[in-house]
C-alpha cells in the first residue's frame, strides 16, 4: 500500500495546475517530468512502485494525507484537471449528476431529447432513482432551461450544465 511518505518521495504535486512531476529519474522519466499517462475517459494513470494510480486520487492523498472516503469528482466535468481546487469527494450517486452529456444525444443538451414524430423537444431529469418528464417545449433553450431549473433544485451543487455544443 502506497503511503504518504513514499508518495511525497518520488512526486511533487502542484496544487495551482494539478500535475504530479517526478522527483526521481525512472527508467522512461527524469526528474522535473510530468507524471502519468491519459487513459480512457480523459482520466490520468500514474504507475508508483509497480501500481497504478489514478491522479485524481493521488491529488487527494497528497494534499489531505489520506485516501478518499468516497469517489473524487471533477467539478468542472474535466477528467484530466487534477487541480485540488476542482476535487471533492462524492458518492457514486452523486458523481452521477453531473456527467457530461451522452455522445449519443441528438440535441447535444444534457436532459432534452427531441420527440419522434413531432416537431418537440422533451426534457427528463433523473432523481431519487426516477426519471421524470419536465415537459414538451418547441425548442432546445426552453428544454435545456426547464433541465437546467431541475438540476439546481434537485442536483444542487453537483447540477451539471455541460453540454456538448450550443443549443440550436
Amino acid at each position: 500500500m502506497l503511503t504518504i511518505e513514499r508518495l511525497k518521495e518520488v512526486l511533487d504535486y502542484s496544487p495551482e495546475t494539478g500535475h504530479f512531476t517526478w522527483r526521481i529519474n525512472k527508467r522512461r522519466a527524469r526528474t522535473g517530468d510530468i507524471a502519468g499517462s491519459v487513459v480512457a475517459h480523459g482520466y490520468i494513470l500514474i504507475r508508483v512502485d509497480q501500481t497504478r494510480q489514478l491522479a485524481h486520487r493521488l491529488a487527494w492523498f497528497y494534499v489531505h494525507g489520506r485516501w478518499p472516503d468516497k469517489n473524487i469528482d471533477h467539478i468542472n466535468g474535466q477528467t484530466a484537471d487534477n487541480r485540488i481546487a476542482n476535487l471533492r469527494q462524492a458518492t457514486c450517486a452523486e458523481n452521477l449528476k453531473n456527467i457530461k452529456v451522452s455522445s449519443r444525444s441528438t440535441t447535444g443538451v444534457k436532459g432534452v431529447s427531441r420527440m419522434s414524430g413531432s416537431k418537440k423537444f422533451r426534457a427528463t431529469i433523473r432523481f431519487e432513482g426516477k426519471r421524470v418528464c419536465l415537459g414538451l417545449f418547441d425548442t432546445i433553450e426552453e428544454g435545456a432551461a426547464a433541465y437546467m431549473a431541475a438540476a439546481e433544485k434537485h442536483h444542487g451543487e453537483f447540477a451539471s450544465h455541460i453540454s456538448r455544443k450550443q443549443p440550436r
